[in-house]
């Protein structure tokens, strides 16, 4: 069948590479459609919980993804409690949908020194507000941010499985799981 569609989008490991390039300009490039994925996860209450988060490192060979966070952010608490997340990315530009789910670690204290480090000093500001993220607060701005690693998180995302969904002439959707070696199946759009 001719198509106007691009190759990446008709050969599953084609597919998978496009993905993975996608999340790896997220993590590298400030201005790419990965770098603000959406990440969902589980409240306490058992309600689906989605936010913007910054993408920080995409490792394809050990298939994991990396956020950072304030320690007191709800997504710490609910992944601590729920570790299991997804992640969603729009590509406009390409018309690719990246979907994920994933198994969350949270890590902290000493073992984030090697992160924390490189990060300039607005960003290292992101991680200390005083009240602590979520606090009920009398106005808009009556918080104070204090550069903390003591409240700075890394979040790993451990990927389970990656599903591609391209929207051209002829959509095209793919499943790719760490079960199956990434060896990825074309489902129905």
């Amino acid at each position: 069948m001719a198509t106007n569609d691009p190759p990446w989008a008709q050969q599953l490991t084609l597919l998978l590479d496009r993905a993975w390039q996608c999340l790896a300009d997220g993590a590298h490039t400030r201005d790419a459609a990965a770098r603000y994925p959406t990440l969902a996860t589980i409240s306490d209450a058992g309600r689906p919980q989605a936010r913007t988060v910054v993408l920080r490192e995409a490792n394809r060979a050990r298939g994991q993804l990396a956020v950072y966070s304030d320690v007191h952010a709800g997504k710490v608490r609910e992944l601590r409690a729920h570790p299991r997340a997804s992640l969603h990315v729009w590509d406009a530009a390409q018309r690719l949908q990246l979907r994920i789910a994933a198994t969350a670690t949270v890590t902290t204290g000493d073992d984030v020194q090697a992160r924390w480090q490189p990060l300039p000093d607005h960003g290292r500001a992101a991680y200390g507000h005083q009240p602590t993220s979520g606090t009920s607060i009398p106005d808009a701005l009556a918080y104070t941010t204090t550069a903390s690693r003591e409240a700075f998180a890394v979040l790993a995302f451990r990927i389970e499985s990656l599903e591609a969904l391209h929207l051209g002439e002829h959509h095209r959707r793919a499943l790719f799981e760490r079960g199956d070696d990434w060896a990825g199946q074309w489902v129905v759009p």
